[in-house]
């Protein structure tokens, strides 16, 4: 009953970067959705014609699609990532 889309926001836009950098599992997609688990930041990579318009995007935004994967991997990826952010 759920979706594999998960999203969520750093402080900076850095810090954003340095979580998609610092993943192992999650690979950079502006094309999200397949069975591989993927990252994107959505303002540089998809939303950047609409930066500084009403429908721009935060800095710091971060939008994974969960793939298949084992969740407790993928946890554990996106936590060394963001403690290192």
């Amino acid at each position: 009953g759920f979706g594999g889309m998960v999203s969520f926001e750093m402080a900076t836009a850095e810090e954003a970067v340095a979580v998609a950098e610092g993943t192992e599992l999650f690979f950079l997609g502006e094309s999200l959705g397949g069975v591989e688990s993927l990252i994107e930041l959505p303002g540089p990579m998809t939303h950047a014609s609409v930066a500084g318009s009403p429908l721009e995007v935060p800095p710091g935004l971060v939008r994974l699609s969960v793939g298949i994967e084992h969740p407790d991997d993928l946890v554990a990826d996106l936590r060394r990532a963001l403690e290192r952010a």
